[in-house]
């Protein structure tokens, strides 16, 4: 059984590195990133088999793609949280030659980033390409991918969604930050998306859905069962609806937290809702 209290420890201290690293270098992406804490916390923490002596090809272990990469901050803080890097490190983010840039790149060899994800949309096909070659090689480890729900306005998050189906990738467990935000607004105001969940099925996938996206023990029930499903046939995707700026109050409830930093006061006010719980960088 996974220790609850213990891993909402670790979400309450990566919140804290989020709002330092975004305000130190006064840019970045702190909403979407707080609304998915619970979700990297409960993957890195709880759910993945995964080996922080980082290996590009990762053989033997399961393996993690970001797709919207502007939400860096809470994948960088959960990777130093992790061990896979020096938490000191997480002081750089945004800064120039640091390999904690605001997009996540591989030319700087950053363990546990294995793509480049500032383009919105590609994701999903780069987690495909990397869970038929675990079929390949007989490795039955399982690949993860988180993607926005405005990113799926992309078009070739749909060619990838049609091409997992058709060719039975059914070790590939693809969630969506279900948070209705995007740049500019609302999803409905910008595109609307309609029934996401349909519009996967209507795909081919099996389609989970967990209405308590930051609450930790139902997200890693719904990623074990979203394991127990997988295997069979059909990739699997967990439409996860989660809450912009979690943990935050000032930043929940609004889109504007996306590409910009809190100001001295606001960082104070949200330190303040977080206590230390393991230790600052």
């Amino acid at each position: 059984m996974p220790n609850i209290t213990e891993l909402e420890k670790i979400c309450t201290q990566i919140r804290r590195d989020i709002l330092r690293m975004v305000h130190a270098s006064n840019s970045g992406h702190p909403g979407g990133s707080l609304g998915c804490t619970e979700f990297f916390v409960s993957l890195y923490f709880e759910i993945m088999n995964h080996n922080k002596k980082f290996s590009m090809n990762g053989i033997g272990e399961d393996l993690f793609f970001l797709s919207n990469g502007h939400i860096s901050p809470v994948w960088y803080a959960t990777l130093a949280r992790s061990g896979y890097f020096e938490l000191a490190e997480l002081a750089t983010f945004r800064k120039i030659n640091s390999r904690l840039q605001g997009h996540p790149t591989t030319h700087d060899k950053l363990e546990g980033v294995r793509m480049s994800s500032g383009s919105l949309g590609q994701g999903l096909s780069v987690a495909i390409g990397a869970a038929l070659t675990k079929k390949l090689n007989n490795d039955d480890s399982f690949i993860y991918s988180l993607h926005g729900d405005g990113e799926l306005q992309e078009g070739q998050n749909w060619e990838a969604i049609m091409f997992a189906a058709g060719n039975k990738v059914d070790n590939l467990i693809a969630t969506v930050d279900y948070n209705k935000k995007q740049i500019d607004g609302s999803v409905d105001d910008v595109l609307p998306m309609g029934d996401i969940a349909e519009k996967f099925r209507a795909f081919g996938w099996e389609v989970l859905e967990e209405k308590d996206g930051n609450n930790l023990e139902a997200i890693i029930n719904c990623l074990n069962n979203a394991k127990k499903i997988s295997g069979k046939g059909k990739p699997v995707v967990i439409i996860l609806h989660t809450e912009m700026g979690n943990g935050v109050d000032f930043m929940m409830g609004t889109h504007k937290w996306h590409g910009v930093a809190p100001n001295d006061e606001q960082l104070a006010d949200g330190l303040a809702q977080n206590p230390v719980t393991l230790g600052d960088y």
